[in-house]
C-alpha cells in the first residue's frame, strides 16, 4: 500500500513538473511573439495569421509581402524539422534544443536594427516547438494556442454531458503561458528597450539549465519522445 502511494505521488509529481514546463516554454514562446510583433508588425510563430497574409498578398499581387511571408513560413517549418534531428540525436535532450533556441534568440541583438534580426526569432519558434509535443501522451502545443482553447472548449462541452475525464484541463497551461508571455513581452518592449530584445536568448537559456536538471526517466516519460532515426 506505501509503494502505491508513493507511486501515486511521484505520478503527481511528475504530471506537476510536466504542467509547469510547458507554461514555461509557452511564456517564452508569447514573450518572443510580443517583441517580435511590436518591433516588426509580424508574428514570429503564430502561423495561422501569417499564412492568411499570405494569401492575401498572393492575391492582391504584392511581391514583397508575399516574399516576406513565405521566408517566415519556410523558417518556421525548417526549424520544426531541425528539432526532430536535435530530439533523436540527443536521446530527447531538450537543454540543447532550448541553448540552440537561445543562440538563434541572440540574433537580432546583434543588428543595430534588431528587426533585421527578426528571421531568427522565427526560426527559434520553430526549434522549440519540439521541446515538448506532449504530456502523458496528450499532444500540446508550445508557441500556438488555437489546439489548445479548441480542446478546452471540447473539454468542457463534454464535461456537461457527463464526461469526467480531465484530460483537457492541460491545455489551460499553454493558453496562460502564451498569454503571461505577451503580456510580459509588451511590457518590457513598452518600458525596457533595448534590453527587452535580449530576454528570449535569457530565458531559454535559464529554461535549459532547468530542463536538464529533469530526472531523464521522467523527460522521456513525460516531457518530449523523440523519434529515433530507422537504420536500414
Amino acid at each position: 500500500m506505501r509503494t502505491s502511494a508513493r507511486r501515486r505521488r511521484e505520478a503527481r509529481g511528475r504530471r506537476r513538473l510536466a504542467e509547469g514546463f510547458v507554461a514555461a516554454l509557452s511564456f517564452l514562446a508569447g514573450l518572443t511573439d510580443a517583441i517580435g510583433f511590436l518591433l516588426a508588425g509580424e508574428y514570429v510563430s503564430f502561423m495561422s495569421g501569417n499564412t492568411t497574409n499570405l494569401a492575401v498578398a498572393i492575391g492582391e499581387g504584392h511581391l514583397a509581402a508575399l516574399a516576406r511571408g513565405a521566408l517566415v513560413i519556410v523558417l518556421f517549418v525548417a526549424g520544426n524539422a531541425l528539432s526532430a534531428f536535435v530530439m533523436a540525436f540527443t536521446g530527447g535532450r531538450q537543454a540543447v534544443l532550448l541553448l540552440l533556441v537561445a543562440g538563434c534568440a541572440l540574433v537580432p541583438a546583434g543588428f543595430e536594427a534588431p528587426v533585421r534580426g527578426i528571421p531568427a526569432f522565427v526560426f527559434a519558434m520553430g526549434l522549440l516547438n519540439g521541446a515538448m509535443d506532449q504530456v502523458e501522451g496528450r499532444g500540446v502545443g508550445l508557441t500556438y494556442v488555437t489546439g489548445a482553447l479548441t480542446r478546452i472548449g471540447r473539454g468542457i462541452g463534454r464535461r456537461l454531458l457527463g464526461d469526467r475525464s480531465d484530460g483537457w484541463h492541460l491545455q489551460v497551461w499553454p493558453w496562460l503561458g502564451v498569454l503571461a508571455g505577451g503580456l510580459a513581452g509588451a511590457l518590457a518592449f513598452a518600458n525596457a528597450l533595448p534590453g527587452a530584445i535580449l530576454l528570449p536568448a535569457i530565458l531559454a537559456a535559464f529554461l535549459a539549465i532547468v530542463a536538464d536538471a529533469i530526472p531523464p526517466t521522467w523527460r522521456r516519460r513525460y516531457l518530449a519522445l523523440p523519434v529515433r532515426p530507422e537504420r536500414r
